[in-house]
């Protein structure tokens, strides 16, 4: 008996250790500041920038790259807190939707929608494929760029990337239309996959994931959203919202094969298109991560989103899990830790995959009125079982007008304890995209 009370006590001193621990790191976050960083900044007419992307490079925490509507590249070699700005320049077009990925050799990629004409909507050519450019010297210079999944008079949209930390390979998923914006029963929509094993070189003749086509009319009945992450042996995790409803599909044999029927995560009852007082357009489509780091949650899939479930005018902030390679699902789980009835949306997460750490970045309206907006980033240090939130911008805006263009996301990057979110921002009748100096030991 005494050797079991023995036991027993240091167990208890371990597992009271680990939660004053976690204890420390929760309140450590909710009660810093942090710095906020205007990388860049409109002249106040014409499409200002939004939809910003950032990554971190694996071989240097100091060097970071952003991208932004419409065609801007930013880059910091200190750690994001001073920037250089040019404009991203091809002959295939640039045409927005940017995402920015790197690879384990410290280079960078910046994924975008094409515009050869350069006339934008006007041409015929628009979205005939997805543009992927590359950087070998952290941002400051870019190839002319690759196609994906050329397939005129379709059209490419909405793409995202991820590079397999084992072997270096790009995967990218996307939705086709095949007439943008069209009405006709027809004319459709799907989720498409393709990957470049050559460093974006070349990609593969594109997969269909999808089991089910939606619309073509870029709202809640268009299959659209899908962000692809990497398992911890390689496999190809991706989900997706289309017709109120979240689909995830898997493929573990490095993109040849996929599910023959697409899982369902969850119902998403606004659908992935949502009405946000003051803005013109949002979405709460899904964003997938898995842990890659050495900790008890190993390879759990994690997939965020927001929906209104919780009663109108009262968008959330949601997150549900899977241990088992996507088979089955946790009760999606609420993010956002107010009790008002307000809006929290344009979510983004990233996962650190030294400590495992889940940090989900959002839009908050809490204690807020008239379309005053704050950010909030939402933090787990065990697995998602709990998150602590902080505000994290210096002070809200104030959302004014539909017809300002804030565009379809935000976005986040967390390595080894350095968090750079980075969001979209309105002040003066000019649009700017910040991000905030975080770090955590």
């Amino acid at each position: 008996m005494r050797k079991i009370f023995i036991i027993i006590s240091i167990l208890s001193i371990v597992s009271c250790s680990s939660s004053l621990e976690v204890h420390k790191k929760q309140n450590s976050f909710l009660k810093s500041t942090y710095k906020n960083v205007k990388i860049y900044e409109s002249e106040g007419f014409g499409l200002g920038p939004c939809e910003p992307s950032i990554f971190i490079n694996p071989t240097n925490k100091n060097n970071m790259v952003a991208g932004s509507v419409l065609d801007n590249v930013h880059y910091s070699f200190d750690s994001g807190l001073t920037w250089e700005t040019k404009k991203l320049v091809s002959d295939l077009g640039v045409f927005g939707d940017p995402c920015i990925v790197a690879d384990h050799q410290g280079n960078f990629y910046y994924l975008h929608l094409s515009d050869p004409d350069k006339i934008g909507w006007r041409s015929h050519k628009i979205l005939d494929q997805i543009v992927i450019q590359k950087s070998e010297d952290g941002g400051k210079s870019w190839s002319g760029g690759t196609g994906i999944g050329y397939n005129r008079p379709k059209q490419q949209d909405k793409e995202w990337a991820v590079v397999n930390p084992l072997n270096n390979e790009i995967y990218v998923t996307w939705t086709e239309f095949d007439k943008y914006g069209s009405k006709k029963p027809e004319d459709k929509s799907r989720i498409l996959f393709s990957k470049s094993v050559d460093g974006g070189n070349s990609f593969s003749t594109p997969i269909k994931l999808s089991q089910l086509e939606g619309n073509c009319m870029d709202d809640d009945l268009t299959t659209e959203g899908a962000v692809p992450s990497v398992g911890v042996n390689g496999e190809i995790y991706v989900a997706w919202s289309f017709n109120h409803k979240i689909y995830f599909d898997k493929s573990i044999d490095n993109g040849q094969n996929w599910l023959a029927e697409d899982v369902i995560i969850t119902s998403q009852k606004s659908g992935w298109s949502t009405e946000i007082p003051g803005i013109g357009r949002s979405n709460g489509m899904p964003v997938t991560a898995v842990d890659h780091s050495n900790s008890k949650h190993r390879g759990t899939i994690y997939v965020n989103w927001t929906d209104d479930s919780n009663g109108k005018n009262n968008t959330d902030v949601f997150i549900s899990k899977s241990k088992n390679q996507g088979k089955t699902w946790s009760k999606p789980q609420k993010v956002n830790n107010d009790k008002s009835k307000t809006h929290q949306f344009l979510t983004w997460m990233s996962i650190d995959p030294t400590t495992g750490y889940i940090y989900i970045v959002y839009y908050d309206r809490n204690q807020l009125k008239n379309n005053q907006t704050d950010v909030t980033l939402a933090v787990s240090y065990n697995g998602g079982k709990k998150f602590v939130s902080k505000k994290i911008s210096e002070k809200p805006f104030s959302a004014v007008s539909k017809d300002i263009f804030f565009g379809d996301y935000n976005n986040i990057n967390a390595l080894n304890g350095v968090i750079r979110p980075i969001w979209t921002h309105y002040e003066n009748g000019k649009l700017s995209i910040f991000t905030a100096i975080i770090n955590e030991n």
